[in-house]
């Protein structure tokens, strides 16, 4: 599908001060090279405070720098989602695997958020589930729902469980998973999430369902929220999901081939979410 574009806005802070505009977008942005931010510029695709821009334009303190970047075909994903439940204040909604909850990765209108706000134009997502993960997402419907919800989850009154198919026997009634989790090197993104032991603490909740010689079904809990953080732990106890792409055991992306986070492949899938209600001393519980 090709998407109506998108402009990028942003105003220039005092360590900018002085930079070129190709000096500090090609810096910025190194997604794309030297090379390609000139014939952005050069295209009129970039402008500062409102005015084509010049690429050797100095820029000044709380300038706007905005570049449009012209409609691109996103790639072809799911598009449908189930509405699980919906009250006054929140969605609940199931996402198929290879579904990006948000813009992000090339993707734009081909996203979880834009199809949800085809239903509900303000729909906040409260929560992200990587591409390849299925299951429950939260959204809020009012301000209060977003402010409130997005307070129990750093205090940790929100409880989710996903359940994930992983290589190997394992068998368990009940393991904590403690990994450090932090950003190590990687070649086309330059860092990435990782088994880390400068990371940052990460605490995962497994048990066993059901374990086989080759692969096992495991239940999971997750009390912290790390970027890709069951991956990497089930990886890092030497139990990778199967099908992942990236993670292998040690809970380290796998060496000598460039792979990204987004890409799909694996099983796992988020299948309860217990959150304080807005109305009411009580738990709403969304089971998919």
């Amino acid at each position: 599908m090709r998407n109506r574009g998108y402009r990028y806005v942003e105003q220039i802070g005092p360590p900018s001060v002085g930079s070129t505009v190709l000096d500090y977008l090609a810096a910025r942005y190194q997604h794309s090279s030297r090379a390609v931010w000139l014939e952005r510029i050069e295209a009129g695709e970039v402008e500062l405070d409102g005015r084509r821009a010049e690429a050797l334009q100095p820029l000044g303190a709380g300038a706007e720098l905005a570049w449009q970047r012209p409609p691109w075909e996103e790639p072809d994903v799911p598009l449908d989602f189930a509405l699980l439940a919906r009250s006054r204040h929140m969605l609940a909604v199931a996402k198929p695997a290879g579904l990006p909850t948000a813009p992000a990765g090339g993707f734009l209108e081909n996203t979880l958020l834009a199809r949800v706000r085809i239903l509900e134009p303000t729909a906040t997502p409260l929560h992200r589930l990587g591409r390849g993960t299925s299951g429950i997402v939260l959204f809020a419907r009012t301000e209060r729902a977003r402010r409130e919800l997005s307070a129990a989850w750093r205090e940790g009154r929100v409880r989710r469980w996903y359940r994930a198919r992983v290589s190997g026997r394992l068998e368990t009634e009940g393991q904590t998973l403690s990994t450090p989790i932090g950003k190590v090197a990687h070649s086309l993104l330059g860092s990435l999430y990782a088994a880390s032991p400068d990371g940052r603490p990460a605490r995962t909740e497994i048990k066993t369902v059901r374990a086989g010689d080759t692969e096992s079904l495991v239940d999971i809990e997750i009390a912290t929220g790390r970027p890709h953080q069951i991956r990497i732990h089930l990886a890092a106890a030497g139990h990778p999901l199967v099908g992942d792409p990236l993670y292998v055991e040690g809970g380290i992306p796998r060496s000598g081939v460039s792979r990204l986070p987004g890409e799909v492949g694996y099983d796992l899938h988020a299948h309860r979410i217990d959150y304080p209600s807005l109305d009411e001393m009580a738990v709403v519980r969304v089971d998919c």
